[in-house]
C-alpha cells in the first residue's frame, strides 16, 4: 500500500510516519501542504491519503475536494486526521467523501483502528460504484 502524509507540521508527520512503519507499512511518502501534495498525488498513484485539516497554502478539505473533483483517482481512500471535533466540521468532511476521521491526539491502536476502518469502507464503496 502507497501512502501520501500530508501535515505542514513536521513532528506530526514524523509520528504519522513512525506509526504506519510500526504497523508494518513501508511505501509512504510525506507532503508539507495541500499543494505538494496534489503534484505528488497527480504524479503517482497512492492509495491512502492521511492529511491534516488546517494547513497553509491548500488546507486539507480543499485538497480532498480537488482530489475527488479533478484526479480520476477512486481507489484512492482519505483518512483526515484534525484537532477540530465539532459537529459542522465533521458533517462537512463526511460530504467530502472521505473514508475516515480521526482526532488529535490519537494512538498507536486508534490509527490501526481506523486503518482497517478505512479499508472495508472503501472496498465497499468501490464495490458498489463498480456493480451494473
Amino acid at each position: 500500500m502507497k501512502i501520501l502524509v500530508v501535515d505542514d507540521m513536521p513532528l506530526m508527520r514524523h509520528v504519522m510516519i513512525n506509526m504506519l512503519r510500526r504497523l508494518e507499512y513501508e511505501d509512504i511518502v510525506e507532503a508539507t501542504d495541500g499543494k505538494q501534495a496534489m503534484k505528488l498525488l497527480e504524479a503517482s498513484r497512492f492509495d491512502l491519503l492521511i492529511t491534516d485539516l488546517n494547513m497553509p497554502k491548500m488546507n486539507g478539505k480543499m485538497l480532498i475536494d480537488k482530489v475527488r473533483k479533478d484526479l480520476n483517482q477512486p481507489h484512492l481512500a482519505i483518512l483526515v486526521v484534525t484537532c477540530d471535533d465539532n459537529k459542522e466540521t465533521v458533517l462537512n468532511l463526511i460530504s467530502a467523501q472521505i473514508d475516515g476521521l480521526m482526532v488529535k491526539p490519537f494512538n498507536l491502536q486508534t490509527l490501526q483502528k481506523q486503518l482497517r476502518y478505512v479499508a472495508i469502507r472503501h472496498d465497499k464503496q468501490l464495490q458498489q460504484n463498480q456493480a451494473p
